[in-house]
Formats: structure tokens, sequence, C-alpha cells
């Protein structure tokens, strides 16, 4: 049933990037793939959540994490579709655009990997939704709370830097209030956060299988911390604040919330 499923949502993901990838190119914005793989991600994998049938499985279990799913999905692309819409294309596409010798080769072969990249993530979400426990029990109750700090943190932290960007007085400035004081990246953390629920809700070390809940957090970690997330924000901010952004570096955590260290 795991690999089966698996399958489906390879192939879902593929077909929803491939129009990610065409509807890219016919606007001329390669923006539209994050929004087409985050709505994308979102509904298959609830799809695929409520789907994962087993023995002894709980179908008020599948059906809680298809809204996970479905909230996660809503709520990020819901997010940066207006950030998209209507206006100049994301640096990391419009550098493709501007130095690829075959742009729409080279953006067919960005949007592709994010399909078996879905599919890993899927793995957690099936694995915890086929849990063989025919109720919902504490740890369904736990994984409940951790999933709700993590989407009230994380829309709390976009709040947070939709208002300190809309007052000019900030333009040129570093955000270091609320949750930024504690995180240079808390949206991040808090997306993170979020695919904790499925090991919470289901690891069971004496079933091999429920490790593979470990997956999506250890991918998304991998994602945001080491590739798509942080490195190329910070980069641009080094390049756009300088020095100021240098010093916050130096006492806010770039990933988990901490106390920031005291000025010298």
């Amino acid at each position: 049933m795991l690999l089966q499923i698996e399958l489906f949502v390879l192939a879902a993901m593929l077909v929803v990037m491939v129009g990610a990838w065409a509807y890219g190119l016919a606007v001329k914005n390669g923006g539209w793939t994050d929004v087409f793989w985050s709505f994308g991600t979102g509904f298959v994998l609830a799809a695929a959540a409520f789907l994962a049938t087993g023995t002894d499985t709980s179908q008020a279990r599948r059906l809680m994490i298809a809204a996970f799913m479905l909230v996660w999905g809503l709520r990020l692309g819901l997010y940066l579709a207006p950030r998209v819409a209507g206006h100049p294309e994301d640096p990391r596409y419009a550098a493709f655009r501007a130095t690829a010798k075959n742009y729409p080769l080279t953006m067919l072969w960005v949007s592709l990997p994010q399909a078996p990249a879905s599919a890993l993530l899927g793995l957690s979400v099936v694995v915890a939704a086929q849990r063989p426990v025919p109720q919902l029990d504490l740890r369904d109750g736990l994984a409940l709370i951790v999933y709700l700090i993590a989407i009230v943190g994380e829309t709390v932290s976009d709040a947070q830097m939709k208002r300190f960007r809309a007052n000019p007085d900030n333009k040129g400035q570093v955000i270091e209030t609320g949750l930024w004081a504690w995180s240079r990246h808390p949206n991040y953390f808090f997306q993170w956060l979020g695919w904790m629920a499925y090991p919470v809700m289901a690891l069971d070390l004496s079933r091999p299988v429920t490790l593979l809940t470990l997956v999506a957090p250890a991918v998304m970690f991998g994602l945001l911390r080491y590739v798509s997330g942080v490195p190329p924000l910070e980069e641009a901010m080094l390049k756009s604040r300088g020095d100021k952004f240098r010093d916050y570096q130096k006492r806010v955590s770039v990933f988990f919330p901490l106390p920031p260290k005291q000025q010298s």
C-alpha cells in the first residue's frame, strides 16, 4: 500500500510541476513554480493520507492528517501567490533567465525534481496515517499541539515581517522584533516544526517502518537550513543590508529560536 500511494504522489506531482513549468513560461515568471508546488503538495498529500488505509487504522487520524496537509498547502500557497502575481520575478529564477543557455529546459529541470521531493515528504505523512491504532489517543493530541504551534508561529512571523516592510521608516533596516529577535528565520523554523508532528504521532522503534516519519522533517531541515531557504536569503541580505545584517548574524540564532546574545 505504501509503494502504491507513493507512486500516486509522484505521478500527481509530476503533472502539477509540468503545469507549473508551462504556466511560468507563459507568464514569464518562474516564481509560480513555488506556488504550484505548495498547493500541489498540500492537496496531493492530503489525498494520500486519506487513501492510507490498513489494518486497525483510524479514519479520524487519516482525516486529521489530511487536514494538516490542506491547511499547510493553502497557508503557504496563499502567502506566496500574492508575492508572485504582478511582482518582479524572484531573483533565483531571474538569474536563470539571464544566464541559462536554454531557459525553458533549465526551468524544467528545476521544476521536475520537486515532484520526488513531495514524494519523500509523503513517506512521513502516509506512514503516520497508517498507524495501527484504531482510535485517536494522546500521541495524536500531542501531534496536533505541535502542528498548531507551527502554523501559528509561521503565520505570526510572516505577519511581523509584513508589518515591518510596510513601514517606510524601516527601509534598509533589519527586523529585530518579535520572533525575529530570537531567530533570523523563524518562518522557516516553524515550517520545519510542522513536519515534526508525524514522528510525534507515529514513531515506534518496535516498528522499523515508522522511522520513515523522520524523513519529512529531515528533508525539510536540510532544504530550509542549507539549500533553498537560509543560504540564498542571507546572501541577499548581506548584499542589501551589509554590516547591519552582519551584526544581526552575530547576535541572533540562525534557525532555532534562542535568546539573543547581548551586545558587548
